[in-house]
């Protein structure tokens, strides 16, 4: 399951690099992921009342951070494929159960 998550984002994130002209190097992977973390912190601050919420509704608001936790989940999945990091077997050791399941 996350090593088809995986190769999907991995494609995505292939043309997006190419179509931007974005060279996707083992620091990329990492820096990416931070950008992406400080969005949904971004957004997290926006839903909560934290931060301006800058003419958003409540819906866009809650819509925009599902979009930054998926974009983090991507570059987690995409940080740990270009890191030869076996997500699913760490899971499994550390948490205790297979994502699978």
């Amino acid at each position: 399951m996350l090593e088809d998550l995986a190769a999907r984002f991995e494609t995505a994130s292939e043309v997006y690099a190419a179509d931007n002209g974005i060279t996707r190097d083992a620091e990329w992977f990492l820096l990416k992921l931070q950008e992406e973390v400080g969005e949904l912190t971004q957004a997290f601050n926006r839903k909560t009342g934290r931060a301006r919420h800058k003419g958003l509704s409540d819906d866009q608001l809650a819509l925009a951070m599902a979009d930054e936790a998926a974009d983090v989940f991507g570059h987690i999945l995409l940080l740990t494929r270009a890191h030869d990091i076996d997500l699913a077997a760490a899971i499994e050791r550390k948490w205790r159960f297979r994502p699978s399941t």
